[in-house]
């Protein structure tokens, strides 16, 4: 006999859904959403105020680990790290956009096959570095660049990052997507070794990297074309 799974706790997940679209205050709604989980699941008011202060507790230093080098990054902004960054970038003669951003990807994928997933990031890595030393490769060539064009390599440095790490973090045998298939796999009957799915994540690593690798190439065209315009 199957023991019945109650569903009425996911009404807290329903509420976040709506209050998101509802851009109500995000910390309200995550209280909302807990209260209605904890009533829903028949649990008292002592026993629910408990696990919230619990996970408070266990997670209360949790965001000094991101405001802390969002400051430091804010910081070496306001004294001209994206200015530093494109004038250096200028000076090396065989720069292009599309060659930066290419080693990029080879060592944001070769970082993240050795589970060094932290060696980057949108905020800490992209944003002050990436994006605007690409930018200053461009224009070093073509000073009169567009601001379409401009949006274009931003996104392109990001998604430089994402697809890095995406594909390169698959390699990683300790890698938690790894481990959730080999569980699943092992509940179904099927002993699966994880460094041999780690294993087979390579020709797809190597399969993206050629594939973003060649449309870097042809940012390089694209940004010449728009500046003969």
């Amino acid at each position: 006999m199957q023991t019945a799974v109650n569903l009425w706790p996911l009404l807290g997940v329903a509420v976040i859904v709506v209050g998101f679209l509802l851009r109500a205050h995000p910390v309200l709604v995550v209280v909302v959403a807990c209260a209605v989980t904890g009533f829903a699941a028949a649990m008292d008011v002592e026993h629910l105020l408990t696990s919230l202060g619990a996970a408070f507790i266990k997670t209360r230093n949790l965001p000094l680990i991101y405001l802390l080098p969002l400051a430091a990054i804010g910081l070496l902004e306001r004294f001209g790290l994206r200015e530093h960054a494109q004038a250096g970038v200028a000076r090396i003669a065989a720069a292009t956009t599309g060659r930066l951003l290419i080693v990029y990807l080879f060592v944001r994928e070769g970082s993240a096959a050795l589970g060094l997933t932290s060696l980057g990031g949108q905020a800490s890595m992209v944003r002050p570095l990436v994006a605007p030393m690409a930018e200053g490769a461009a224009e070093a060539r073509y000073p009169a660049l567009s601001d379409p064009m401009r949006y274009r390599i931003r996104a392109m440095a990001a998604a430089t990052d994402n697809v890095g790490l995406f594909f390169g973090e698959d390699i990683f045998v300790a890698f938690g997507a790894i481990l959730l298939m080999q569980t699943i796999l092992r509940a179904e009957g099927i002993e699966v070794d994880p460094l041999h799915m780690a294993l087979w994540g390579i020709p797809t690593a190597v399969t993206a990297f050629i594939i973003h690798a060649w449309r870097l190439h042809r940012l390089d065209d694209a940004i010449r074309r728009d500046s003969v315009k």
